[in-house]
């Protein structure tokens, strides 16, 4: 690693490049959460390239990478199975003015991976199959409201759900007073909105699961609230997908909901998303049918072969390979080692390991044991000092051993700092910087 004498990371080649991607794209990222606000002051590598589970900035680092590509990249950067699918359709072309075979072979191994839908539609973000989802559910039901799930970080780049945020700028109220809110594992809160909505709501749209377990009947709670208020259930499985199963939350819990979105790991990394879900709705969108036509998802991109022959590449990969089992006991070894190196640094209160083990995040908190954005800048500064580039702990399955035991190496060290600064109360001395910030803010 390129360090000063005082150990700490110096980037002076990623430093510049940040300038010139503000000086060109808004926010100097494609995704906010990927921006350098997310990261300690002048700390924040912009990537050359990545193999497996490393990365390495263009100042030459190699970092052990958490959270790869937001969690799309589940199978590790450059995986040889997905390159060489990629690689055998981009010499047959990528795009034509019919469909391709390709898209239906594609539809049939997704929908014999999530044997819980009947219909498949793909595009290549996972914010055009959560809107199609509602724009679907809105057709069917004849109702303007959508109900989302109060707890869930997000859902989608389009007015529906960005209104309900703080950075809602340009959203008219009209829209946002449509989207209504209920919080996660709370039955009778969720059936008190629909009463008080009677009628209204067209949709309910949660992640099956997130950080904690769905509380015991709390998914087939909501399938019958859904059937019983007339309204469409939308599992987002954008994260749960291949992580929790290969058939997502929904296969593991035994939940059907009427339409489910993939996204995320379906691609390890390339752009592909899906809608799928009962044939019933997913047909309004199609031809066969003789009532009114809903515009569904026509994207010109939408089939790109290579991004279709990586899914099925990943489908195949994880099926064979065991790939969510791995994913599984990798999480649990990183979730035990740092819970212990925290622990024996005496901050096991303060560095908390939260979530499923294929899809942990950790929480900073502060000497009041309430989250701190001054202690996660603390965290990742010596994370990344010491070759972890974690916004996250999401595990892919090329870490190794080794890398897991490295990882919870340098987290004993930023524990070690984060025990001086809790017992200063104070820390500021080892910022070096203005603290990360949140993405969802008002102010820049």
């Amino acid at each position: 690693m390129d360090t000063e004498d005082t150990g700490e990371l110096v980037l002076p080649r990623s430093r510049l490049a940040n300038e010139r991607l503000h000086a060109l794209i808004p926010g100097g990222t494609h995704t906010y959460a990927k921006g350098d606000d997310q990261y300690p002051e002048n700390l924040a590598p912009v990537i050359s390239h990545g193999r497996g589970a490393h990365v390495w900035d263009i100042d030459g680092n190699r970092y052990i990478e958490y959270g790869s590509g937001l969690r799309s990249v589940s199978l590790g950067h450059a995986h040889p199975r997905v390159t060489e699918a990629v690689r055998r359709e981009l010499d047959r072309g990528s795009n034509f003015v019919r469909p391709s075979i390709l898209e239906v072979e594609a539809a049939e191994r997704f929908l014999a991976t999530v044997p819980t839908a009947e219909m498949v539609k793909f595009a290549k973000n996972g914010s055009d199959a959560t809107t199609a989802a509602v724009r679907l559910a809105r057709a069917a039901t004849g109702r303007p409201r959508v109900a989302l799930c109060a707890d869930h970080p997000f859902f989608s780049t389009d007015d529906w759900f960005i209104g309900t945020t703080p950075m809602s700028a340009g959203i008219p109220a009209s829209t946002t007073d449509l989207t209504v809110a209920f919080p996660y594992g709370d039955l009778a809160a969720t059936e008190d909105l629909l009463t008080r909505h009677q009628g209204e709501v067209a949709c309910l749209i949660l992640e099956p699961a997130t950080y904690t377990e769905p509380p015991p009947g709390y998914l087939a709670g909501l399938r019958e609230l859904a059937d019983r208020h007339g309204c469409v259930l939308i599992f987002d499985e954008m994260i749960t997908g291949f992580r929790w199963s290969e058939a997502g939350a929904q296969g593991l819990y035994g939940v059907v909901p009427d339409l489910s979105t993939f996204g995320k790991a379906l691609g390890n990394g390339c752009a592909v998303s899906a809608l799928a879900g009962r044939r019933e709705l997913m047909e309004l969108g199609g031809l066969r049918h003789s009532g009114e036509r809903v515009f569904l998802l026509s994207t010109t991109h939408g089939a790109e072969t290579h991004s279709l022959a990586a899914a099925m590449a990943v489908q195949t990969t994880y099926t064979e390979e065991g790939v969510t089992a791995r994913l599984h006991a990798l999480g649990e070894r990183l979730a035990a080692g740092v819970r212990d190196a925290a622990a024996s640094m005496g901050v096991g209160d303060h560095v908390v390991v939260r979530g499923r083990a294929s899809n942990l995040v950790f929480a900073t908190l502060d000497e009041n044991r309430q989250p701190s954005q001054q202690y996660r800048t603390l965290f990742l500064r010596h994370l990344l000092a010491g070759g972890v580039l974690a916004p996250s702990f999401v595990v892919s399955a090329a870490l190794d051993d080794a890398d897991i035991d490295h990882t919870v190496d340098v987290v004993a060290q930023a524990c070690a700092v984060y025990r001086k600064a809790l017992d200063a109360a104070d820390p500021t001395p080892w910022l070096a910087g203005r603290p990360v910030k949140p993405v969802f803010r008002r102010l820049a």
